[in-house]
């Protein structure tokens, strides 16, 4: 009997790993890292060398009221370099205690099933968002000559 050795496991698409720091520095510009209180990063749908992502961030509104903003990126390396395109939204204002059922809503009516979106806590203090972006390697944050 002949013995069938299976092909080699598939690589992983690359995606783009410089898609979700560059869009977590554009949302800190945008609305300052003082006002953030959580990010919620959902996993990005990757085919090859492209990659969608969301993001989404609850800013300090009044009291216990939070301002909810999104961020989708697309982003592509080609032969000609790369890209990134982001677009932010302003959603609306919820208690800060109803935020997680509107990501758990978000999350259920995926019909990409691409997993649950990683929280983080940043609580308005500007150590942690650097915290935050100092998890990537430095070299995605730079921009590539023309």
């Amino acid at each position: 009997m002949k013995t069938v050795t299976p092909p080699p496991p598939l690589k992983a698409d690359p995606g783009v790993p410089e898609a979700l720091p560059r869009t977590l520095v554009t949302l800190r510009d945008r609305l300052g890292a003082d006002s953030v209180d959580r990010i919620w990063i959902f996993p990005p749908l990757i085919r090859g060398r492209r990659e969608r992502g969301l993001l989404v961030a609850t800013v300090f509104a009044d009291g216990e009221r939070r301002l909810l903003h999104t961020v989708t990126y697309v982003a592509e390396r080609t032969g000609k370099g790369l890209t990134v395109e982001q677009q932010m939204f302003e959603e609306g204002v919820s208690p800060s205690d109803r935020v997680p059922h509107v990501i758990d809503g978000v999350v259920s009516r995926s019909q990409m099933n691409l997993g649950p979106p990683r929280e983080i806590e940043i609580e308005g203090d500007p150590e942690r968002y650097e915290a935050l972006l100092a998890e990537f390697d430095p070299a995605l944050f730079v921009a590539e000559a023309p």
